[in-house]
């Protein structure tokens, strides 16, 4: 089971809730059901920390740094990643609807089973007042410069990581299985199961069509062949997909950006900035995902609702953990709190995100290149005109 990638062991999880689900043995449904139960209180319970323990260190380290360069950054990597999540928003709401039905909402209805204890676990605080405590954090280290809160809050990042690793990702399919039982005992899974796959070809879908429009961006802004530069990143997309970590794929993306006539300083600079603070693909998935799950569930939608959503998850994955589905770790408060998911449509939404979550990685790292290529343009274009003025 540990040589089993996540992917796999998540599939697998969701096939055993199946079939304890679909034989009406109402004692192995409960008892996946506890478990399940169990581990969502302590999920609950870890999302405020989760947001605390990656957005303060990564805001703190944004403001460590300096330059033009880092500004430019930023930005790209910010209107790249809401620009995403709006492309995302229109293409799923113009097409899901079509190929979806709704259904009796997952979870939502009473049933006739459940758990055989059920064990509150209050998170510390709300998942805004964790954001707000984030911001306050991470803008005060970077004011005062201080290293011995920030050395614990990159400790405390690192403990955060651990449990995410060692205790939430391995007990994941598990809790998926749980979730998938309780469907399937109450008849809900087929029409459910029917859905993920056109779900996950849509958001690939929308991945390809937005990397071909930002790279018709860069290549205009830097006069270069888009085509062929998306083509040189291909090595990048390709190691995401086995990776799924934007941050193990630093190396494979800085190498494939410089074959793109990029500098090596911008390179070096840009990419492993980018992996932290762009995630377009990532915010594609979620945004696509999350209108699947509502439509199903015949949960009203607008563009306002979801923009704000967009723009809050542009700030929540910062600096998300370098580990299979971290970034949907990060966005479980907002999905909660913003959007109204509750316990089952989280594990939906878990379900349907890790089963694409390496092409989201793909996905980011390939932008990563197309952003760097338009900084390098740009910081070119700055020191020429320094050039000619000091002449």
């Amino acid at each position: 089971m540990k040589k089993l990638g996540l992917l796999p062991k998540l599939l697998l999880g969701i096939i055993i809730g199946i079939l304890v689900g679909l034989s009406g043995i109402s004692f192995l449904t409960r008892i996946l059901l506890t478990f399940s139960s169990l581990f969502g209180n302590f999920l609950g319970f870890m999302i405020p920390l989760i947001i605390i323990g990656f957005v303060a260190p990564g805001i703190a380290e944004l403001g460590n740094k300096a330059g033009k360069m880092l500004g430019m950054t930023v930005a790209f990597a910010y209107i790249s990643t809401i620009s995403a999540g709006i492309l995302a928003f229109f293409s799923a709401s113009l097409i899901l609807p079509k190929l979806i039905k709704e259904t009796s909402e997952v979870g939502g209805n009473i049933i006739e089973i459940g758990p055989y204890v059920n064990i509150q676990i209050p998170a510390l605080m709300g998942v805004m007042t964790a954001l707000a405590t984030a911001f306050l954090l991470g803008l005060g280290m970077a004011s005062i410069n201080s290293k011995s809160i920030y050395s614990f809050m990159k400790e405390f990042q690192n403990i955060i990581e651990k449990v995410i690793k060692f205790l939430i990702i391995p007990l994941l399919p598990i809790h998926i299985a749980g979730i998938f039982s309780k469907m399937a005992y109450t008849g809900e899974v087929a029409s459910t199961l029917s859905v993920f796959g056109r779900v996950i070809m849509v958001a690939i879908i929308v991945h390809v069509i937005y990397l071909a429009i930002l790279y018709l961006i860069a290549g205009t802004i830097s006069a270069k062949n888009p085509f062929m530069a998306l083509k040189t990143m291909l090595p990048a997309y390709f190691t995401a997909i086995g990776t799924q970590s934007s941050a193990a794929t630093i190396p494979v993306t800085v190498k494939s950006t410089i074959e793109n006539d990029v500098s090596e300083e911008v390179a070096e600079f840009v990419v492993p900035l980018c992996a932290t603070i762009h995630l377009a693909g990532s915010t594609i998935t979620l945004t696509t995902c999350a209108l699947a799950v509502m439509i199903m569930n015949g949960m009203a939608f607008t563009f306002p609702q979801m923009l704000v959503f967009i723009m809050m998850l542009g700030v929540t994955m910062v600096a998300a953990p370098g580990v299979p589905g971290g970034a949907i770790m990060a966005a479980l408060g907002l999905l909660g709190t913003h959007l109204g998911f509750n316990e089952a449509h989280l594990g939906i939404m878990m379900a349907l995100y890790i089963a694409q979550d390496s092409f989201g990685t793909a996905c980011n790292v390939t932008g990563d290149g197309a952003i760097a290529l338009a900084i390098n343009s740009l910081v070119k274009k700055t020191k020429d005109k320094v050039e000619v003025f000091s002449k």
